[in-house]
């Protein structure tokens, strides 16, 4: 009687692995619930193959958008300096905030450039004048840009 089988996971399963992941299970387990459930499928030397070609596959897509989110930080980078126009009140006090959504909208506008409003990182923008903002871009790339404020 087998002992153990080896199963390659098709999705996240709690406490056992993540999706690809070869795991040596208990027959019964692999038999009665994780191969019915399409959870996994039985190790062999094609399916070994296909999660391999899949997970090089993923390395060089991971890759390229890392090269792309290098790119966007380049051209932003080289502008370097981005200008909102706000209401302005006594003091240069701005009415309002500028909001990533604008910062957004300004960047789409000026450089043609997708950027995700929740990977900005503004500064407290009360007043009128230059503010450094931070822009995630990928998880392991950041660019910084300034702002300028100024009145409408």
């Amino acid at each position: 009687m087998v002992k153990r089988l080896s199963v390659v996971l098709n999705q996240n399963v709690t406490k056992l692995g993540q999706v690809g992941d070869l795991v040596e299970v208990a027959p019964g387990y692999a038999r009665n619930y994780l191969i019915p459930q399409g959870l996994g499928v039985l190790a062999t030397r094609g399916i070994l193959k296909q999660v391999e070609l899949k997970r090089e596959k993923d390395r060089l897509r991971l890759i390229a958008q890392k090269q792309e989110a290098q790119d966007r930080k380049v051209a932003l980078e080289t502008i370097g300096r981005f200008v909102i126009g706000k209401q302005v009140g006594e003091g240069n006090s701005i009415f309002g905030t500028v909001t990533p959504q604008e910062l957004t909208d300004l960047i789409q506008s000026t450089a043609n450039l997708e950027i995700d409003r929740r990977g900005i990182t503004l500064p407290e923008i009360s007043h009128t004048g230059s503010y450094k903002v931070q822009i995630k871009l990928h998880q392991e790339v950041t660019a910084e840009i300034e702002i300028e404020v100024t009145s409408l």
